[in-house]
C-alpha cells in the first residue's frame, strides 16, 4: 500500500447527507448502507470492531448531563429553538469547527499527541516526509473556523497543549513564567492547575496511523522531565502541529519512537466541494480517523515550517492514567496490546472536516473529495467529560480542607470528608478563584455566584452536620459584622480575643469559651469544636433568635382540598382522601423522637370553604362551612389543628366521608385566593408556623378576592408583551405571600388542570413562600396515580424548616448583590423564607466592592436560622474559602461550568419577567462569547482568529448554552402552553445543579447494552438521533420525565421480554409502569428506572415511545444536540455561532 494512500477509515463526518436535517439517513439504524464500508475501528471510546451498533455511547461513557427540555406531559412542554444559524449552516460549517475529539474531557493521562512541527527532536531519526503545499480547498479552510483549540492555558499555569504554542522555550508564556510542572504537556494537572486545553484545530491535517497491521516502533525515549520540553521550532508552534498535507496521507509507519502512550489520528484528505458521496453509516459514533497507534514514545518527530492558520493542535487533555474505558473492546488491529493496559486514549480527533477520509473517497485524487460537516465526534462530548471525571475523581474521598478546591462533577459519585470548608452538596461556585479586582471581573464576564442548598440531604455514609449548644450566652460571634465563629477566624492574645475573618474585628472571647492556644496559633480545643474545625454546623438558638422573644411552637400542615365537580369527577378527591390516611403516619419529625410534634387539619373548598373540626373527643367529625369568601375568617379555633394519634379515629372518619358527601357536587367553580388566607389565619390563631398543601383544579373565576381572568394569548409570544405572560395578572397575591412570609406559612401546590390555570399568578405565593408546585395536565387515573401519589408522599415527608432567613457573609472585598430562587425579601440582605425544603436552592451573585488579595482568599459565610420539624430555633452555618487570583488564567482554570448554566439559566428565567425574550436570548450568547473571548484573548497563545479556542474546563459551555436557549422558557415550540412556560421557569429557579445538569441535558441510556448481572448502568450516549439503532431500546431522563424509546426493529424477545407482548405492534404506549415480568431483562430496566427515580426529587413520568409514532416528536424535542422543530440550533450549528461572535468580538 502505497504510503500515500488512504486507509479506509471510519465514515466521514460531514458528508453532504440526503436529509441530513433530521438526520433520517437511511443507514439509521444498525444497518450499513449498501457500498459503504463499515468503519473497521470502533468507535471513539466507544465498541470495538465487530460491534456495529450505531449508536455506540459514543466517545463518552458517562452520565449525561441534563437536558433543557421540559417535559411536556408532566406539564412541562417541549422547547424550542432559534433560527437555525442557517447563515453558517451551510457553506460556512463545512470549514466549521474542528473538534477536539480527544474530546474534552477531563484529562486522561495519556495524552494524545500529533507528532508535529514543532520541536525538534532531542536525538532521534524519524524520517518525515515533507509535504507540498496544501490544496486550494485546505486553504480556503480557515475562513471559518480553522481550529478549536479547547484549553485551560493560562498564564501561571502549564502551557496548553495545543494552544498553537509549544513548549516554553519556544513562545513566551502568557504571563512570563511557567510553573514548575513543566511545559504541561507532560504533566497531569493537579487540582490547583487545570488541565491544558485541548484543541479543535480545523483545516490541519492529521497525522496518518499506522495501517493495521503494521508495525509500529515501540522503543521508549527518555522520559520528558517535567519542567523540560522538547526544543521549540522556529515557528513557535507546538508539539502538536503538523505541516498541512497536500491531501496526502502521512506514512504510514513512524520510524521515530513515539511518545508513551500517545496516539495519532486519520490521515487528512482535503476535499473540494463538487463531489458528492454515499451518506456514511450513520455509526457516527467513533472517531473516524483511523486506528490509533499503540503509544508513540518519544519526541516529536523533526519540523516543517507549518502554513500559515493550520497548525495542528494537540489535544490538550491531560491528568492522571486512565483506566480502560467501559464499553472497550480488546486491542485495536495492529496495535499491539492497546485495551489491555491502563493508559492511552484513543486516538484525538481533529476539527478538520477536509482531513477525515470517508470510505470510498480514500482512492479518490485530492482534488475530488467534497467537503464535510464538523463531525459531531469531534466536538466537547458532555459524556465524555462527565465519564472522565467520573473515573479521575470518583474513586477517592472529596476532603475539603484545602481553600479553593474545585469539586468533582455533579454526575460524579463520590465522599466528602469535611475538613473545614462547607461540603460542594451545600454550595457550589461557578468558580473557586475569584478576580482579585472589580476590572478584572468585569474584563472576563465570568459570573462570581454560589448555588447554596442550606438543607441538603447527606448520602447514609456522611455525618449530618453537629448540632451545638452554647447555652443561654448562644452562639459566639464578632462584634462588628455579627458573623458566626467558623474555622479561619484567628486567636490571638493567647486565645483571649479573636480577630474576625470577615471584617479584621478584634472581639473579647468570653470566659465560658476560653481555651489555652498550642505553638501553632491554634486552640487546643479545635478538633473537638465542630465549629472551629468543620464547614457546616447547627447552633441551638436562643430565644433572642426568635419571634417576638419566644420560642415557636411545633409547626402545623394543613391539608386544603379543591371538591369541585372535576376534582371529584376525575377521582382525584377520593385518591387524596385515601392516600392521607396513611401518609399521615410519616410527618417528619426529629431524630429520636416516637412521634411527630406537627399538628393537622382539614379544608375542603369550591366557591365556599369548608374547616373540620376533628378533636379526639369528638365521636364525627364537624363541618362548618364560610361562604362569606370576602372577609376570610377561622370558625373554630379548638379542634382544627390536632394531633394525628390522638385524633386518628376522627380524622380517619372525615378521610372516609368527604368524597361521598360531594360525589354528586355540581359546582365548577372555584376561589384560591381565599383559601390561602384561611390557612394563614388558622396558623396565626394558633400562633405557629406550618405548610399549606392545595391541591387545586382550574383557574379562579368564582367571585371573592384574587378572582382570575384567562388571559391565555399565544399572540403575544415573540413580542414585546410576551414578558406579561410569566408576570402575575394582579398585585394581590403578591400581597398575600408577604402576609404569608411574616407568618411563617409555606404553600405547596398541586395542580390538575384541564385547561388554562395561570400558573404565573397561582404561582406568586408559593414562589415566595419558599414552597413547591406540582403539575398534573390532563390528570387521569390510571396513568397520572402514582407519580402524583410518590411526589405527596416524598413532598409531605421530607425534611423542611419554617420561618427561615438567610444572610450570606463574605470577607472584605466583595459582597452578595443578587439573589435568586423561591422566597421573599424585604431588604437587600436577608433572604425570608416561610419554609425551606432540603431540595432548594438559593442562588447568590457576588460583586467586588474592593480589592481582594491573593494570600487571604475570599471567604463565605451563609448562616441560615430556621424552626425545625420538632419546633427547635436553629441556626445552619455553611463556611467555604475561595482563592483569589491577579492571572485571569487561574480564574478559567477553576471555574465549574455546571454551576455557570444553573446561574445563567436562572438569570436569563428571571430577565423574561422584564424583558423580551429574544433580548435575554441574545444577553445569554452575547456573556458567553465575551467569557470565551477573554480566555482566548489573555490565556490563549496566539494562533490563528480561524480557531476556536475554548477553556478546559468550559469546554461544555457552548454545548449547554444551547440547551438553555432552546428550553421551552426561551424558545417554546408551537405546542407549549403559557402555563407550561411558567411552571418551569419557576422550577428552575429553585433547582440545584445536579437538576439543571440533567434537565439541560437528559441523561440517555442504551437499555439494551445493560449487563443484566451487575448494578451498574449502561453507559451514556450523546443526545442525537443519529446514535440511536433502530435495533435498540433506550432511556431518557431529564428529571420530570423519563421516555422509554423502542426502535422498530427490535428483536421480538426483547420486547417480550420488557413488555409482554409478542411485537412491536402491540406495545402500549399508554403504559405509565413497566410489567413486572420475571425475567433477567425486565427486572435490570425496572431496577435501573427505580435508581433514577431515586436520585430525583420529583417522580418522573414514564412514557414509552415507539419509533415512528406521534409521540416520538415529543421525545425527539430532547434530543438536545440536534436541531429543534421551534427552530433551535443544532450543536455543532451553535458552536460555529458561537465562534463568529468570538472572532467578532476579537476582531
Amino acid at each position: 500500500m502505497s504510503v500515500n494512500q488512504q486507509a479506509h477509515t471510519g465514515p466521514p463526518y460531514g458528508q453532504p447527507q440526503p436529509g441530513y436535517q433530521g438526520y433520517q439517513q437511511p443507514a439509521y439504524g444498525g444497518q450499513p448502507l449498501p457500498g459503504v464500508p463499515q468503519s473497521q475501528y470502533g468507535a471513539y471510546n466507544g465498541p470495538m470492531p465487530g460491534y456495529q451498533q450505531p449508536v455506540p455511547p459514543q466517545g463518552s461513557l458517562r452520565a449525561p448531563p441534563t437536558s433543557g427540555a421540559p417535559p411536556p406531559a408532566s406539564g412541562a412542554s417541549l422547547p424550542s429553538g432559534h433560527l437555525a444559524y442557517s447563515q453558517f449552516g451551510h457553506g460556512d460549517v463545512q470549514n466549521g469547527i474542528p473538534a477536539s475529539a480527544a474530546p474534552m474531557q477531563r484529562p486522561p493521562a495519556s495524552q494524545p499527541f500529533l507528532p508535529g512541527s514543532a520541536p525538534t527532536p532531542v536525538s532521534q531519526t524519524s524520517t518525515f516526509q515533507q509535504y507540498g503545499p496544501p490544496p486550494a480547498s485546505v486553504q480556503q479552510l480557515s475562513n471559518h473556523m480553522s481550529g478549536m483549540t479547547i484549553g485551560s492555558t493560562t498564564a501561571s499555569g502549564p502551557p496548553p497543549a495545543g494552544l498553537g504554542y509549544g513548549p516554553p522555550t519556544s513562545v513566551p508564556p502568557v504571563s512570563g513564567s511557567f510553573s514548575a510542572t513543566g511545559s504541561g504537556l507532560y504533566t497531569p494537572y493537579t487540582a490547583s492547575q487545570g488541565p491544558p486545553p485541548t484543541s479543535m484545530s480545523q483545516g490541519l491535517p492529521l497525522a496518518q496511523p499506522p495501517f493495521p497491521g503494521q508495525p509500529i516502533a515501540t522503543q521508549r525515549l527518555p522520559t520528558q522531565v517535567p519542567g523540560f520540553a522538547p526544543p521549540p521550532s522556529s515557528t513557535g508552534i507546538g508539539p502538536s502541529s503538523y505541516p498541512p498535507t497536500t491531501g496526502a496521507p502521512r506514512p504510514p509507519t513512524m520510524p521515530g519512537p513515539p511518545l508513551p502512550g500517545q496516539t495519532v489520528a486519520g490521515p487528512p484528505t482535503s476535499q473540494p466541494n463538487h463531489v458528492s458521496s454515499p451518506p456514511p453509516p450513520s455509526t457516527m459514533a467513533g472517531p473516524h480517523p483511523g486506528p490509533p497507534m499503540s503509544g508513540l514514545h518519544g519526541p516529536p518527530p523533526p519540523t516543517h515550517p507549518p502554513q500559515p492558520g493550520y497548525q495542528m493542535q494537540q489535544n490538550g487533555s491531560f491528568g492522571q492514567v486512565r483506566g480502560p474505558q467501559p464499553n472497550y473492546g480488546g486491542a485495536y488491529p495492529g496495535t499491539p496490546n492497546y485495551g489491555s493496559q491502563p493508559g492511552p486514549p484513543p486516538p484525538p480527533k481533529r476539527l478538520d472536516p477536509d482531513s477525515i477520509p470517508s470510505p470510498q473517497l480514500n482512492e479518490l485524487p485530492p482534488q475530488q473529495k467534497p467537503r464535510h460537516r464538523i463531525d459531531p465526534d469531534a466536538i466537547p462530548s458532555p459524556i465524555q467529560v462527565i465519564e472522565d471525571d467520573r473515573s479521575n475523581r470518583g474513586s477517592e474521598p472529596f476532603v475539603t480542607g484545602v481553600r479553593g478546591q474545585v469539586p468533582p462533577l455533579v454526575t460524579t459519585n463520590f465522599l466528602v470528608k469535611d475538613q473545614g470548608n462547607a461540603s460542594p452538596r451545600y454550595i457550589r461556585c461557578t468558580s473557586y478563584n475569584i478576580p482579585c479586582t472589580s476590572d478584572m471581573a468585569k474584563q472576563s464576564q465570568v459570573p462570581l455566584a454560589a448555588v447554596i442548598k442550606p438543607l441538603a440531604t447527606l448520602p447514609p455514609e456522611e455525618t449530618l452536620p453537629y448540632l451545638v449548644d452554647h447555652g443561654e450566652s448562644g452562639p459566639v460571634r464578632c462584634n462588628r459584622c455579627k458573623a458566626y465563629m467558623c474555622p479561619f477566624m484567628q486567636f490571638i492574645e493567647g486565645g483571649r480575643r479573636f480577630q474576625c475573618c470577615f471584617c479584621s474585628c478584634v472581639t473579647e472571647v468570653p470566659p465560658h469559651y476560653f481555651q489555652h492556644l498550642d505553638h501553632t496559633g491554634k486552640r487546643v480545643d479545635f478538633y473537638d469544636r465542630p465549629e472551629l474545625s468543620l464547614g457546616s454546623y447547627e447552633f441551638l438558638a436562643t430565644v433572642d433568635y426568635c419571634k417576638n422573644n419566644k420560642f415557636p411552637s411545633p409547626p402545623a400542615f394543613i391539608f386544603m382540598i379543591d371538591v369541585s365537580y372535576n376534582a371529584v369527577k376525575s377521582g382525584l378527591v377520593r385518591l387524596i382522601c385515601e392516600e392521607l390516611k396513611s401518609l399521615l403516619d410519616y410527618l417528619p419529625r426529629e431524630g429520636n423522637m416516637e412521634e411527630s410534634a406537627i399538628r393537622v387539619g382539614f379544608v375542603t373548598y369550591n366557591k365556599v370553604l369548608h374547616f373540620y373540626n376533628v378533636k379526639s373527643s369528638l365521636a364525627q367529625p364537624q363541618m362548618m362551612v364560610v361562604s362569606d369568601v370576602a372577609d376570610m375568617f377561622v370558625p373554630l379555633l379548638d379542634g382544627f389543628l390536632v394531633n394525628v394519634n390522638e385524633s386518628r379515629t376522627v380524622i380517619a372518619s372525615l378521610l372516609d366521608q368527604i368524597p361521598e358527601m360531594f360525589a354528586d357536587t355540581r359546582e365548577t367553580e372555584t376561589v384560591f385566593a381565599p383559601v390561602i388566607q384561611a390557612g394563614l389565619e388558622a396558623l396565626k390563631a394558633a400562633e405557629c408556623a406550618g405548610k399549606l398543601f392545595i391541591f387545586h383544579t382550574s383557574l379562579p373565576i368564582a367571585e371573592a378576592p384574587g378572582k382570575l381572568k384567562n388571559r391565555d394569548d399565544k399572540k403575544l409570544i415573540n413580542t414585546d408583551k410576551e414578558k406579561t405572560l410569566f408576570q402575575p395578572q394582579t398585585s394581590f397575591y403578591n400581597n398575600l405571600a408577604k402576609d404569608c412570609v411574616a407568618q411563617g406559612c409555606c404553600v405547596d401546590l398541586f395542580l390538575f388542570p384541564n385547561q388554562y390555570l395561570d400558573v404565573a399568578t397561582l404561582g406568586v405565593v408559593t414562589y415566595q413562600t419558599g414552597g413547591s408546585i406540582y403539575k398534573y395536565a390532563y390528570f387521569q387515573l390510571e396513568t397520572d396515580q402514582d407519580r402524583f401519589l410518590n411526589d405527596l408522599r416524598r413532598d409531605v415527608q421530607k425534611e423542611v424548616g419554617f420561618d427561615a432567613v438567610m444572610r450570606v457573609r463574605t470577607s472584605t472585598g466583595i459582597r452578595a448583590t443578587d439573589f435568586f430562587g423561591a422566597f421573599y425579601m424585604s431588604n437587600t440582605t436577608d433572604v425570608e423564607m416561610a419554609g425551606l425544603d432540603c431540595d432548594k436552592t438559593i442562588t447568590v451573585e457576588f460583586k467586588h466592592d474592593d480589592k481582594l488579595s491573593e494570600d487571604s482568599g475570599a471567604l463565605l459565610q451563609c448562616a441560615l436560622l430556621y424552626t425545625s420539624c420538632a419546633g427547635q430555633r436553629r441556626l445552619r452555618i455553611h463556611n467555604l474559602s475561595l482563592n483569589c487570583c491577579t492571572q485571569l488564567a487561574d480564574l478559567y482554570r477553576n471555574c465549574e461550568t455546571d454551576t455557570l448554566i444553573n446561574y445563567l439559566a436562572k438569570y436569563a428565567y428571571r430577565g423574561v419577567l422584564g424583558s423580551p425574550v429574544k433580548t435575554v436570548r441574545d444577553a445569554l450568547i452575547n456573556q458567553c462569547a465575551q467569557i470565551l473571548a477573554c480566555y482566548r484573548k489573555n490565556c490563549a497563545s496566539p494562533s490563528s482568529a480561524g480557531q476556536l479556542i475554548l477553556p478546559e474546563c468550559m469546554k461544555l459551555l457552548p454545548v449547554y448554552l444551547n440547551c438553555v436557549l432552546k428550553s421551552d422558557v426561551l424558545q417554546p415550540g408551537p405546542e407549549v402552553t403559557t402555563d407550561d412556560r411558567a411552571y418551569i421557569r419557576q422550577l428552575v429557579t429553585s433547582m440545584d445543579v445536579a437538576e439543571t445538569n440533567v434537565f439541560f441535558y437528559p441523561r440517555l441510556l442504551p437499555l439494551t447494552k445493560a449487563d443484566v448481572d451487575s448494578d451498574s448502568l449502561p453507559a451514556a450516549i450523546r443526545n442525537s438521533e443519529e446514535r440511536l439503532s433502530k435495533g435498540d431500546i433506550y432511556l431518557l431522563e431529564n428529571g420530570l420525565n423519563i421516555f422509554v424509546w423502542v426502535g422498530v426493529n427490535v428483536q421480538q424477545g426483547l420486547i417480550q421480554n420488557l413488555f409482554g407482548v409478542s411485537s412491536f405492534s402491540q406495545i402500549s404506549n399508554t403504559l405509565s409502569t413497566l410489567p413486572v415480568l420475571e425475567n433477567p431483562f425486565s427486572k435490570k430496566v425496572r431496577s435501573i428506572v427505580d435508581m433514577l427515580q431515586v436520585q430525583r426529587s420529583r417522580y418522573m413520568k414514564l412514557i414509552i415511545v415507539k419509533q415512528e409514532d406521534k409521540l416520538e416528536m415529543l421525545f425527539k424535542h430532547f434530543l438536545v444536540e440536534d436541531k429543534s422543530l421551534s427552530g433551535g440550533a443544532s450543536y455543532v450549528d451553535f458552536l460555529c455561532h458561537m465562534h463568529k461572535e468570538i472572532r467578532q468580538l476579537l476582531s
